[in-house]
């Protein structure tokens, strides 16, 4: 850990940056000096190049923080990095295009912008496979210890192991601890790795912590600039989703992952009208043969209207492509739908595989009764028994329910609560729901 500015920074972290920042300057400059060989002089120093190209290396790293690049525990496999690396000169690309059409000579002319996009990414992706080597050595290896027992302890344990990417190294754990485990007998286990092998970090995962729990110990380990977390947000960040067994109020209360400021919100809304928006021109074509096909294959209306539970407890109506007869709940009342379902008619079944039956769901959005991403909505008589059934069900209520999202891109059906929220979430689970809808799985 290195100390700047009264705040504590993994050197792996500062050397993740520092490299890429390096890296996004180099690209861009060795771009303008390419495509200007004879006066790239005077492009840098009398035509704003310097200040243009600080400006682009300043909008990589700001993307790459929003699709948090430089958080390793966020990444769920090595194949989803690669993909959020991807985006940031993707995304970079329709930014400076919209700019440059605006303001044609904002951008490093003879397409010595779209020449340092190319170099940024290769390099991006050279600097991500070498930083994933050095990652491994044990000078930029973070270790921790596993502060606990059990079989909770032991999987956490486990899961860091397994997961070299996150660069962890877990240097001791309470279940090493020689004969009975008092308070007294883990904070002095504790303590002497932490003088051995200087730990930066300590997961706290006992399930019963009175009289067992260091508490002195951590909060002398906490001034001193060591991170003292949660098991749940690791085992989150192992496995995709939240463990609702040992769930604390208090972990809900002060984890990250809630981020409801009023810019963001409003940021959160535009992106949604703007994503249903543009989807909706792009269906309008196909609608009229999926309206003709519905009608041709069973009798009643082409839209199917149901109640559900939005943001704050609100009831809406959320309207989709009607996918089973007309009579589907006449003698079973609110049932969820199941594989091979009889009620569903063969067009319903290829609407809900390509997921077509939620197009009129952008209207919803459009309205405000959703976002485009958010958790799944469901129906009042479900959310009553599932509120029961699962802690903290009614959490997800805090936003819009959404057409997609995490659960949906990642299970088939989420008994989890919604927690992270940001704008890089958002756009990569729009990503992943078109790949989703092209193989055809996902959420039913």
């Amino acid at each position: 850990m290195i100390r700047l500015f009264n705040v504590y920074y993994p050197i792996r972290t500062l050397v993740l940056l520092g490299g890429e920042a390096l890296l996004v300057w180099t690209s861009f400059m060795m771009a303008a000096i390419l495509r200007h060989p004879e006066d790239y002089y005077v492009v840098l120093n009398y035509e704003g190049g310097y200040l243009k190209v600080l400006v682009a290396t300043v909008a990589v790293l700001v993307f790459s923080h929003l699709f948090d690049l430089y958080e390793p525990g966020r990444w769920s496999a090595r194949g989803e990095l690669y993909f959020r690396l991807l985006l940031v000169p993707g995304i970079l690309a329709l930014a400076l295009g919209a700019l440059a059409y605006v303001f044609p000579r904002v951008l490093l002319g003879n397409n010595a912008a779209v020449l340092g996009l190319m170099l940024v990414t290769v390099a991006l992706f050279g600097w991500r496979m070498m930083y994933a080597w050095l990652s491994q050595r044990p000078y930029l290896r973070e270790r921790v210890y596993v502060l606990g027992t059990g079989e909770r302890a032991q999987r956490l344990v486990n899961g860091l192991r397994t997961r070299s990417e996150l660069g962890i190294q877990v240097s001791g754990w309470s279940g090493n601890v020689e004969g009975e485990l008092t308070r007294e007998a883990i904070a002095l286990h504790l303590m002497e790795l932490i003088r051995e092998q200087g730990v930066h970090r300590v997961i706290v995962a006992m399930s019963d912590r009175r009289g067992t729990l260091p508490v002195m110990e951590m909060l002398q380990l906490r001034l001193s600039g060591i991170k003292i977390e949660e098991a749940t947000s690791w085992l989150e960040k192992i496995s995709g989703r939240i463990e609702l067994d040992n769930l604390y109020p208090s972990w809900l209360i002060f984890a990250e992952g809630f981020r409801f400021s009023a810019g963001f919100l409003l940021l959160r809304r535009i992106l949604a009208v703007i994503a249903a928006g543009v989807l909706l021109l792009i269906v309008l074509p196909i609608l009229p043969f999926v309206i003709l096909a519905i009608k041709l294959d069973s009798r009643g209306p082409v839209l199917y209207r149901q109640k559900r539970v939005g943001l704050a407890g609100k009831v809406f109506h959320c309207y989709k492509f009607r996918t089973m007869r007309q009579d589907a709940e006449a003698d079973t009342g609110a049932t969820w739908a199941l594989d091979d379902d009889p009620r569903i008619t063969k067009v319903g079944k290829f609407l809900r595989t390509t997921r077509l039956d939620e197009l009129p769901q952008l209207w919803c959005v459009l309205k405000g009764d959703m976002s485009f991403v958010g958790p799944r909505p469901e129906r009042p008589e479900f959310v009553e028994m599932l509120a029961n059934e699962i802690p903290f069900y009614t959490v997800r209520n805090a936003v819009r329910p959404g057409i997609t999202g995490w659960a949906q891109v990642r299970y088939k059906y989420g008994n989890t609560i919604i927690k992270n929220m940001s704008a890089g979430l958002d756009i990569m689970i729009m990503f992943q729901t078109i790949k989703i809808v092209l193989i055809g799985r996902g959420a039913q």
